[in-house]
């Protein structure tokens, strides 16, 4: 019972942040690095990938392709939250120790998908 609580709170958790990319766009692109072209394309294209690897996520037959899509989304997009952090860029007025705090919290959001491959 609990990996499938898990499970249902990591897709919803994707498929949140994924409308949030839509819906908050402006937020997003600033922590986009310049390094980046056409940053609020990127946030378009990566908010739907959250929004698909969730779903995804949810269903057996896809569920170990989209842990690793998810896996791989979320190492594509870590340059921002080291951005983000480096250049103390304003996300909702989050102080920047949790920023920072936030780097290795990566890590763990990886780990938990990568569980979750596996759950039936």
């Amino acid at each position: 019972m609990g990996k499938r609580i898990s499970l249902i709170l990591c897709c919803v958790f994707f498929v949140t942040v994924g409308v949030l990319h839509f819906t908050s766009t402006a937020t997003f692109t600033r922590i986009v690095p310049d390094f980046i072209p056409f940053p609020e394309w990127a946030v378009y294209i990566t908010g739907v990938m959250e929004i698909g690897g969730g779903a995804l996520l949810f269903f057996p037959k896809t569920r170990r392709y989209a842990s690793y899509f998810l896996i791989f989304l979320l190492i594509i997009v870590f340059p921002a939250n080291i951005n983000m952090a480096v250049n103390h860029i304003d996300f909702g007025k989050v102080p920047t120790a949790v920023l920072w705090a936030r780097l290795p919290l990566q890590a763990l959001l990886i780990y938990w998908v990568y569980r979750l491959r596996r759950v039936d």
